[in-house]
């Protein structure tokens, strides 16, 4: 069986990392992918955006925990579905990508001298 989730998006808020047991880190972010279509009746692009809760631990939680709001970065990982009780004392469930590997993706800014592209 396979539980595999690689996901590439946008940090829709600043890292949350906190210490836990065994002085560890975790760290919760929350990514943002879209996907984006023709409407077939008005021809109109159409995009929708998915939110999704992923969780790290340990190195790659320390590295994620210095991400920015907006950085562009790719999680592998797997999906991981939980329930807790509410501070309303309800049931609750929730599902969460529990990350293995982290990148971030953005590209550093060109800083070129106003030639790039020019033949050698």
């Amino acid at each position: 069986m396979l539980n595999n989730v690689t996901l590439i998006g946008y940090l829709g808020n600043d890292a949350e990392a906190r210490a836990i047991r065994n002085e560890s880190t975790m760290t919760t972010l929350s990514i943002a992918t879209n996907r984006t279509w023709k409407d077939r009746e008005t021809g109109e692009k159409r995009t929708q955006v998915t939110w999704h809760r992923c969780v790290l631990f340990g190195r790659p939680a320390e590295y994620a925990s210095r991400l920015p709001k907006g950085a562009h970065v790719q999680v592998v990982g797997e999906l991981q579905n939980r329930q807790y009780i509410g501070s309303d004392g309800a049931k609750k469930s929730i599902t969460e990508i529990r990350v293995h590997q982290i990148a971030r993706l953005d590209r550093a800014a060109k800083q070129g001298n106003g030639d790039e592209g020019a033949a050698a």
